[in-house]
């Protein structure tokens, strides 16, 4: 799913060659992100786009070669110019007088082109590792004829047209591999294979031949010097594509400012958006002085940013919980929410103040519901592609607090905000606590070596960041006991998940609800106040607040009327959710189907019997409660699978059910077994969201 889905597109037609062009946004000045080489399309520009559509008005186009545009066979098609010309009739068929350029690699020909001999339609150029020869300086790898049939294919004899027309998935992976040269890159380079198996080998080899020849290397300079307008140049000094040297002289040539990125590689906007973004914004937008009041330190209130994932209700309530134990600390602290629904449901109810900003933020509730299947969800590879949403909303977060000052951050589990802070240090600008209740992606056993080595990676990844920036953190606390963590490693070579987060967290105690359990002793009186009826026997079936438990409600649904049959005084309530539809669902005697229960908590702790997916929030809400639930983990959900599988273990709480084995006649019979048993769990403090707050408010 992507973070921002463009307001317009099309096509413009050029000597029989179709251009697909996407224009996003509604800003007085336009940026026109150029193709690259024909290896890549558009998406190239998926990190820049949903941000600089919020401040610009942003054009795309696939050049020629790959995605949406054709792909022409004679190499003529694809030398410079061409490009240039393709980007000249989108602007015109977008009606763009001028705008500014962003280039990458190859993309810097065309740029070229474009400034040097439009420059009434060019306002400025940023122009990232561009592949330009304009410096004697070596390539940095040997280099091999490219026409040439070759006695070896090992490392760079691969950049050639007969292995291309052989192995042309074996020339992606190994390009693919030299742009990044930097560590965990393991999702930049997935991206980089997908998009280049979109095109041909064919095709790749026209690109190359056009190039070779009908450019004149030694007309560079002077096209280099009819350009007038400003120029940015950003290179990373480890680029194993072009020389950081060809970078310099570009800079050095057009009069521009040169951005080195220390230990980058050949693709900044895929592995760095962050600098890359606050780069060509600074750039491009003007320095108009704008009307504004700074307030001096003393007389500012105290003003907390609480960013709370979206991925389950169940933050939301803890984080209530928590917001409101820290005001009993700071009477005259202003909190501010950035969350998107369903948690602004749950923090308009509780009368929090929700950020506008939140709005605009792009949804990640919709992202893990088009990644899930029939009671499926790879949770960890749902997270790696949403890597788009992620740095669209780390963004939006950059923005918010650049315009305000808050004294704290508080971010629960907000994914983007922890990783882009440590990723980029300098852009921490407050105090900063961080909370979560699992540490530590792990591999689902049928993912085989391929995601013990990814999950690895990402662990050894956020290791390093801690290690190398532990000031990022100012608070780190772990929503739970030590003994709640699993007992696995992080990975090969890696520490014990639960000696590290020992180490680098607090804890909570117990789970944070929200509630006290106490309040709800007196059950036969609860049930009174809720409308339940003294002699029946409550079931509930809830699968939290997005539209992945479609399936789990229906195939309950589907032994309902065998359990009334045993069970005659049997009354289930099935909690659909914002997400799912209550009129999707059958309906029965005895059966309501309900789209939202306020407090749902409440109900939970009345009824006999809770039917639950595998979310911790829900689950913990049913242990504190002391209430008998089954619950069903969603396949390939490494949290519900294994973290909160282990923590229920240890309060010796809920029966787990497997989805794939359960049928309407076990559920049934499950049911039957399980309804109104007395349970033993262990007790859920209740002092967690103080425990919490209490640190955390230490920072204020």
């Amino acid at each position: 799913m992507r973070a921002r889905y463009p307001d317009t597109e099309g096509y413009i037609e050029r000597d029989g060659v179709r251009i697909f062009y996407e224009v996003f946004g509604e800003g007085e000045q336009t940026i026109l992100l150029l193709p690259t080489w024909s290896l890549f399309h558009s998406r190239v520009w998926k990190f820049q786009v949903p941000y600089l559509a919020r401040h610009f008005r942003v054009i795309t186009f696939d050049g020629r070669g790959n995605g949406r545009s054709s792909r022409p066979e004679e190499p003529e098609a694809y030398v410079d110019y061409e490009f240039a010309a393709d980007a000249l009739a989108v602007m015109d068929a977008t009606t763009t007088p001028k705008a500014a350029i962003v280039a990458l690699s190859r993309g810097a020909r065309w740029a070229t082109v474009l400034a040097a001999e439009y420059p009434e339609r060019v306002t400025a150029a940023v122009i990232i590792a561009p592949a330009l020869p304009i410096s004697n300086a070596p390539m940095g790898h040997k280099t091999y004829p490219f026409d040439q049939e070759l006695p070896t294919d090992e490392g760079w004899a691969k950049y050639n047209a007969f292995y291309w027309r052989k192995d042309y998935p074996g020339f992606v992976d190994f390009f693919l591999r030299e742009m990044f040269t930097e560590p965990h890159s393991t999702k930049q380079i997935e991206d980089g294979i997908g998009w280049g198996l979109e095109t041909t080998g064919e095709t790749l080899v026209a690109t190359q031949t056009g190039r070779r020849n009908h450019t004149n290397a030694d007309a560079l300079p002077e096209l280099l010097g009819r350009i007038h307008c400003p120029v940015l140049v950003i290179h990373g000094d480890d680029d194993h594509i072009t020389p950081h040297a060809w970078g310099a002289k570009l800079a050095e040539m057009t009069h521009g400012a040169l951005v080195t990125i220390g230990g980058g590689g050949h693709a900044a906007p895929m592995r760095d958006p962050v600098q890359v973004n606050l780069l060509i914004n600074d750039f491009v937008r003007p320095t108009v002085p704008r009307a504004c009041t700074w307030m001096r330190g003393r007389y500012r209130n105290k003003r907390a940013l609480y960013i709370s994932s979206p991925i389950g209700l169940g933050h939301a309530q803890r984080d209530v919980a928590i917001a409101t134990e820290l005001r009993k600390l700071h009477p005259d602290l202003q909190i501010d929410w950035l969350a998107q629904d369903p948690v602004t449901r749950v923090l308009a109810a509780s009368g929090e103040r929700i950020h506008p900003a939140s709005a605009l933020l792009a949804n990640e509730s919709s992202h893990i519901e088009s990644e899930s299947a029939e009671h499926d969800l790879h949770c960890f590879q749902a997270l790696r592609r949403m890597d788009e949403i992620l740095v669209a909303n780390y963004m939006l977060f950059h923005d918010v607090v650049s315009e305000t000052p808050y004294d704290l951050v508080i971010c629960d589990e907000a994914w983007e905000v922890d990783y882009f802070l440590h990723e980029n240090p300098e852009e921490k600008r407050t105090a900063y606590a961080w909370l979560t209740d699992f540490v530590g992606y792990l591999p689902m056993p049928d993912g085989g070596q391929h995601e013990t080595f990814l999950t690895t990676d990402y662990n050894a990844e956020m290791i390093e960041h801690i290690d190398r920036y532990p000031r990022v953190r100012d608070r780190a606390i772990f929503i739970g006991a030590a003994d709640d963590i699993v007992p696995d490693c992080f990975g090969r070579d890696l520490p014990a998940i639960r000696d590290w987060t020992a180490t680098h967290y607090d804890f909570s105690g117990d789970y944070i609800t929200g509630f006290d359990p106490r309040e709800f002793s007196d059950r036969e009186a609860l049930r009174q106040e809720l409308g339940y009826r003294p002699d029946e026997r409550v079931c509930i079936v809830t699968v939290g607040g997005s539209g992945v438990g479609q399936h789990l409600l229906r195939r309950v649904i589907a032994a309902f009327p065998e359990a009334r049959r045993r069970i005659p005084n049997l009354h289930m309530i099935v909690v659909t959710g914002p997400r799912i539809a209550p009129e999707s669902l059958p309906t029965a005697a005895g059966l309501d189907v309900r789209p939202y229960v306020y407090q749902l908590y409440r109900h939970l702790a009345a009824c006999d019997l809770a039917i639950v997916q595998g979310g911790l929030t829900t689950c913990m809400e049913l242990t504190a409660n002391k209430r008998p639930f089954l619950y069903f983990p969603l396949r390939h959900h490494f949290e519900q699978n294994f973290h909160v599988r282990h923590r229920l273990n240890r309060y010796g709480a809920g029966r787990c059910m497997d989805y794939e084995t359960a049928t309407s006649e076990s559920i049934a019979s499950t049911i039957v077994e399980e309804l109104g048993q007395t349970v033993r769990y262990r007790d859920v403090e209740t002092d967690g969201a103080a425990r919490a707050a209490a640190r955390i408010a230490e920072l204020i």
